[in-house]
């Protein structure tokens, strides 16, 4: 690979070249922390079906896609925003009504899952889960499993510690990889080969990024390489593993970007209205999502005035004066 190459694209582009129907999607973030909202409004727009998701905690970020009829399949640990949805809306009313096909791991799970794929290892073992029914409970069928080679052909595999008598661990979880065709992440800073610098928790979102095989990443700010060179440990994730990079501010609103701004509690108890109504989500939709070309042109719709009520303070990396009712 070329140390120059540049991999600056258009969020358009990164999308309709990227996210194809059917394909495995994983997105970054967490609850209500650094979705990559730009672009999943943009695979919104796009009208890109049948996906097959992972995530590790998201949110809005899943929830949107559920809702704008993206999903057809997700694997994840929880999916919430907190106080305004505790468990996603459109999500379960997708599972309800039996559109979407779920499969659940705890938080610790999915990390190894990622974690996994990003070693090139079939599985990574764990004590999570034992004595819950997250052993017992399968979401895709064996008949589903054996139909599609992407899937393992079991959700995980308990068995005994090879090593007893060595440690106390009678039995061990063994839990299968994830390699996501396309991963999209959002971070604070960027350069043109896609270095990348979070700030504050980073999630899953080194694991998701590096499990990929083709990696998206938006950001905050696209600086010079010269820059991510000083303080190099602050940097999570090399270009090796970035395939497209789209500077996108406010890319992860309406959800927060630590020491950037916060999340929108007026957008997020809009949605959550609108999220229990079939109606009214659509019109959600044709408000929020399908009219604007860009993400620019939605913070225009927004009003740069609540954006700035949502400004982080540096110092603590969050809005200190916000109304979050």
């Amino acid at each position: 690979m070329k140390t120059d190459e540049n991999k600056v694209m258009r969020l358009k582009e990164a999308v309709e070249k990227y996210v194809t129907n059917g394909c495995h999607l994983s997105i970054g973030g967490f609850t209500l922390n650094r979705n990559p909202m730009a672009a999943v409004h943009e695979i919104i727009r796009q009208r890109k079906k049948n996906l097959h998701v992972y995530a590790h905690s998201n949110g809005q970020g899943v929830d949107e896609l559920i809702g704008g009829g993206c999903v057809s399949h997700l694997e994840i640990a929880y999916g919430g925003t907190g106080k305004f949805m505790p468990t996603c809306i459109r999500f379960r009313k997708a599972v309800e009504a039996q559109t979407l096909m779920v499969e659940d791991y705890s938080n610790f799970q999915m990390t190894l899952r990622f974690m996994a794929g990003a070693m090139g290892v079939p599985f990574l073992p764990t004590r999570s889960s034992l004595g819950t029914d997250i052993i017992n409970k399968w979401g895709f069928s064996e008949n589903f499993r054996k139909e599609n080679p992407r899937i393992p052909d079991e959700k995980l595999v308990v068995m005994d510690n090879p090593f007893d008598g060595w440690c106390d661990t009678e039995k061990v979880v063994l839990v299968p990889a994830i390699n996501p065709d396309v991963t999209i992440i959002h971070v604070q800073t960027a350069d043109v080969r896609g270095n990348c610098r979070m700030e504050g928790l980073t999630f899953a979102d080194v694991e998701q990024a590096k499990a990929s095989r083709v990696l998206i990443v938006t950001c905050e700010d696209l600086v010079d390489e010269e820059y991510l060179k000083t303080d190099p440990d602050r940097n999570q994730i090399p270009f090796i593993h970035a395939t497209a990079v789209v500077k996108v501010p406010f890319g992860a609103y309406p959800t927060a970007c630590f020491r950037y701004y916060d999340y929108d509690p007026v957008y997020m108890n809009a949605y959550v209205r609108a999220a229990h109504d079939d109606k009214e989500f659509e019109q959600f939709l044709n408000d929020m999502v399908y009219p604007h070309q860009t993400h620019a042109d939605l913070l225009d719709h927004v009003g740069r005035h609540r954006l700035e009520s949502i400004r982080a303070d540096r110092s603590c990396g969050y809005a200190k004066d916000l109304d979050r009712k």
